[in-house]
């Protein structure tokens, strides 16, 4: 039988993984409409040029495979178990190294704040609940 921490886990994966999805779009998204996200969310001109033009495009279509994967993993939580603490701890460290992107980059705080350090808690609680489902199955059985 599923335990609680692992149907928490597969919503968890299972809403990420299509918000994650959604990146798909961007991959085919007009550059005047980048340009325009680019301007409202308060970052100046859009920088349009090649290198520009390929690197959204191509991390909108890993953030897309990635959705894809989260999606297969929460199929089967106990098979994929160690694929999935490996996912919680690169998370965690992802997280915290998008912050100091970030702060690198000189992005605005509520950049700053919305993206890796809320990554990182993610990834917390994902770890959390693959250590806490694995010792609910063996004291189960």
């Amino acid at each position: 039988a599923v335990n609680t921490q692992e149907r928490v886990l597969q919503f968890m994966l299972r809403v990420g993984g299509v918000v994650m999805l959604l990146a798909t779009f961007a991959i085919f998204m007009p550059v005047s409409w980048m340009a325009a996200s680019h301007e409202w969310l308060g970052l100046g001109e859009f920088p349009e040029a090649p290198l520009t033009d390929y690197l959204t495009r191509s991390i909108s279509l890993l953030y897309a495979m990635h959705g894809g994967l989260l999606l297969i993993l929460a199929n089967d939580i106990r098979r994929y178990r160690p694929v999935l603490l490996y996912f919680g701890i690169v998370t965690i460290v992802g997280g915290v190294l998008l912050t100091g992107i970030d702060l690198h980059a000189g992005l605005p705080t509520y950049w700053i704040l919305w993206e890796g350090p809320p990554i990182a808690v993610v990834g917390v609680v994902i770890t959390w609940l693959v250590l806490r489902s694995a010792s609910t199955d063996e004291a189960s059985g």
